[in-house]
C-alpha cells in the first residue's frame, strides 16, 4: 500500500511540474542572472529591471529590455528539455533547468542560468 501512494504522490508532482509550450505561453520577467556561480546585477547590465521574454502559441518570441523590444521565433525540443530562441538565423539554445506555471530556469554555458518569474500582461 505504501508503494502504491508513493508511486501516486510521485506522479502527481511530476504532472504538476510538466513542461508544456502551452505553460510557456504568456510574459515571463528576469529576477535572477547567475555566471560562473557568481550572480549578476540585470539593472546595471540592462540599465532597467524591466527585462521580459514574450512567448506566443504561434511560435512568435519577444525580448523586451525597457522600450526595447527584439522578435525571434522559439520552440521547444521534443522531450522539453531544451528551449531553442531563433533570432534572425542565429539559433540560441538552453537547457530547461526547472519549470512550472510560475516560474523558469533557463541556462546556457556562454551566457549563464536565468530564472523568470511569469507576470500578467
Amino acid at each position: 500500500m505504501k508503494k502504491i501512494l508513493l508511486l501516486f504522490v510521485l506522479l502527481i508532482g511530476l504532472s504538476a511540474n510538466a513542461q508544456t509550450s502551452k505553460e510557456l505561453i504568456g510574459k515571463w520577467q528576469l529576477v535572477k542572472w547567475t555566471k560562473n556561480g557568481k550572480e549578476k546585477d540585470i539593472q546595471k547590465r540592462f540599465k532597467t529591471d524591466q527585462v521580459f521574454q514574450v512567448f506566443k502559441e504561434n511560435g512568435d518570441f519577444e525580448s523586451v529590455i525597457g522600450d526595447e523590444s527584439h522578435k525571434a521565433k522559439w520552440k521547444l525540443s521534443s522531450d522539453n528539455s531544451q528551449l531553442t530562441i531563433v533570432s534572425v538565423i542565429l539559433p540560441v539554445v538552453f537547457k530547461i533547468n526547472s519549470f512550472d506555471r510560475e516560474k523558469r530556469s533557463i541556462s546556457n554555458p556562454e551566457v549563464g542560468t536565468f530564472e523568470y518569474k511569469k507576470v500578467s500582461d
